[in-house]
């Protein structure tokens, strides 16, 4: 799989982290981190879905073009 950016446990890990840090300095959770990790997530569902169509037409095309011949 194509690896174009940070890894999701990098971008889980880093989460965390802001949590953490956010927990530390008030007991409040802030919506704004929140909103980014709903973001992030949706990013990599549609890069693993366009991939996965990508993958599905591939075959598609593979299969086509050797039953023509």
């Amino acid at each position: 799989m194509l690896n174009l950016g940070m890894s999701a446990e990098h971008l889980n890990e880093n989460f965390e982290h802001e949590v953490e840090a956010q927990k530390k300095q008030n007991p409040k959770v802030d919506i704004n981190i929140l909103m980014d990790k709903v973001r992030e997530e949706k990013k990599k569902e549609k890069k693993e879905n366009l991939i996965f169509i990508s993958l599905i037409a591939s075959v598609v095309l593979v299969t086509g073009a050797i039953a023509s011949f």
